[in-house]
């Protein structure tokens, strides 16, 4: 019995960052990842269960197998968050048009957008930015050492069409393709 429990704490500890994963690749639009993790999840899922339902069928083993799936629905999050897959948006309101900050995020690689509004008590400037999601933390640290004090907020865009960042991704993928040929 000790063998079936600690099998079973292995496979959702494995079967549940692959259920987050396809997850993940489905709202991604990244079918064939998707496709292959569900394969994955069903094996697991399957062979899981039948060891669950197997035999004397004791409480503790299915207590595991729940304590597995929290744990491993949190394994699976962090796996996806040091993955980072897509973009993200970030909008940056500030009290005073900082040419410092817009330059150094452009120098950076960042594509940035300057509006400017109408607050309350005075003229605002919001900074529209669209990065990878494995640089948003760099952007966050970025924009807090220029600007303290801005009003932020991060969002995941689901699809987006031209621009600064298309752009410099199609040039990449060009210089990525043209390096391997010359290999």
């Amino acid at each position: 019995m000790f063998k079936d429990i600690v099998l079973v704490l292995a496979l959702q500890l494995v079967y549940v960052p692959i259920l987050t994963l396809r997850t993940i690749f489905m709202v991604r639009n990244m079918s064939l990842l998707a496709a292959f993790m569900g394969f994955l999840e069903a094996l697991i899922y399957v062979f899981g269960l039948s060891i669950v339902f197997s035999g004397e069928q004791s409480y503790i083993v299915m207590i595991v197998y729940a304590a597995g799936f929290g744990a491993g629905l949190f394994i699976g999050g962090y796996i996806e968050q040091k993955l980072a897959i897509g973009y993200t948006t970030v909008t940056v309101n500030l009290q005073q048009k900082n040419q410092e900050l817009i330059h150094l995020l452009r120098e950076s690689g960042y594509g940035v957008t300057v509006y400017t509004g109408e607050g309350r008590d005075s003229q605002r400037y919001r900074l529209d930015i669209l990065t990878r999601r494995n640089r948003e933390e760099e952007l966050l640290k970025l924009i807090e050492q220029y600007e303290p004090k801005a009003f932020i907020i991060s969002y995941e865009p689901r699809r987006f069409k031209g621009g600064f960042l298309v752009a410099s991704m199609k040039k990449r993928a060009k210089k990525k393709k043209a390096a391997c040929h010359e290999s």
